[in-house]
C-alpha cells in the first residue's frame, strides 16, 4: 500500500496509489492516516492527473541523524558516533515531490543527501526497540540538503539543515515495509552519485526510533531522517536530484536559485 497526499487543484486530499509503473491510479479516501481510519470514496484519479504533495507535514518536528553510514562519515573526515547524532529541522523545511529546492541566499555550498525517512504514527515516549513497529506509520524518501559552508561556520546545524525547502519528502508513505536491507541511491541530473543499502546503517531503524524517543516525545507526523550513504556532493541552479529507495519509489526535485 502507498499512501499519497495530493491535489487536483482543490484542497489536499489523501489517496491509495495502486497499479504498475506508468499505470498508477489514486483511489481517493477520506480521513487522515495519522488520526482517523481511511475510507474509500469510490473516486479514482490517474496518478498522472494529480500533483503529489509532501506525504506528511510534521505537526511538530523533523529529527535528523548524522553520520549514520560509516563510508559517509569517512568521506567527511569524521569519526563514527558512539551514539546516534541528532539534530532538529523545522517543518517549514519540508517540501514535496517536484517542488523546487531553493538555494538559500548567502550559501554557496549546498549538497544533496538521499535518505530513508521514518514517519511516526502515534504519540510515544521511551519506546523499546522491540515495539518500534507499533509506533511507525511508514516510510518515505527524503533529501536532507545541507549548506556546508553554514554548517562549518555556525558550529551547529540548525541553519545549515533547516533552511526553507531543505527537506523534500515523498513521493508517498509505504507502511509495513521491511527496511532492514533496501537499496538507496541518489542521481544528480540522471547520474548515480550515491549507491548504498540501508543495511549499512551504523544504527538501524529500531535503534534510532527507540533512542530518539528517549530524548523527545514523538508525535504523529514527526519524521526521523536516518542518515545518508557515501557520495554526497554539491548542487547548483538548474540541476535535478532524484532519491530512489527500493520498495518505496523516487523523490525528484529541481534545484533553483532566486
Amino acid at each position: 500500500m502507498r499512501i499519497a497526499r495530493f491535489t487536483t487543484g482543490e484542497d489536499p486530499r489523501f489517496g491509495l496509489v495502486e497499479g504498475a509503473a506508468g499505470e498508477e491510479v489514486v483511489h481517493v479516501v477520506v480521513g487522515d492516516p495519522l488520526y482517523a481510519p481511511l475510507k474509500p470514496t469510490g473516486e479514482q484519479v490517474p496518478l498522472a492527473d494529480v500533483r503529489l504533495l509532501a506525504p506528511v507535514i510534521p505537526r511538530s518536528k523533523v529529527i535528523g541523524i548524522g553520520r549514520n553510514y560509516a563510508a559517509h562519515a569517512a568521506e567527511m573526515g569524521n569519526d563514527l558516533p558512539t551514539e546516534p547524532l541528532m539534530f532538529l529541522a523545522p517543518n517549514t523545511a519540508v517540501v514535496g515531490p517536484g517542488d523546487p529546492v531553493v538555494l538559500p541566499e548567502g550559501s554557496e555550498e549546498v549538497s544533496y543527501e538521499g535518505e530513508l525517512a521514518v514517519v511516526i504514527g502515534r504519540v510515544c515516549k521511551d519506546v523499546p526497540r522491540e515495539r518500534v513497529s507499533e509506533v511507525v506509520l511508514g516510510y518515505t524518501c527524503a533529501n536532507d540538503l545541507t549548506a556546508r559552508d553554514w554548517q562549518r561556520g555556525d558550529g551547529q546545524w540548525a541553519r545549515a539543515k533547516g533552511f526553507d525547502t531543505s527537506c523534500p519528502l515523498g513521493p508517498w508513505i509505504v507502511p509495513d515495509l521491511d527496511v532492514s536491507d533496501l537499496a538507496i541511491s541518489t542521481r544528480l541530473d540522471g547520474r548515480t552519485v550515491q549507491d548504498g543499502r540501508t543495511s549499512d546503517m551504523v544504527f538501524d531503524v529500531p535503534d534510532l526510533v527507540s533512542y530518539v524517543s528517549r530524548a523527545f516525545t514523538l508525535l504523529p507526523g514527526d519524521v526521523i531522517l536516518t542518515g545518508t550513504p557515501a557520495g554526497v556532493g554539491l548542487v547548483v541552479d538548474g540541476q535535478r536530484v532524484d532519491v530512489e529507495i527500493e520498495g518505496i519509489g523516487t523523490l525528484s526535485n529541481p534545484v533553483v536559485r532566486r
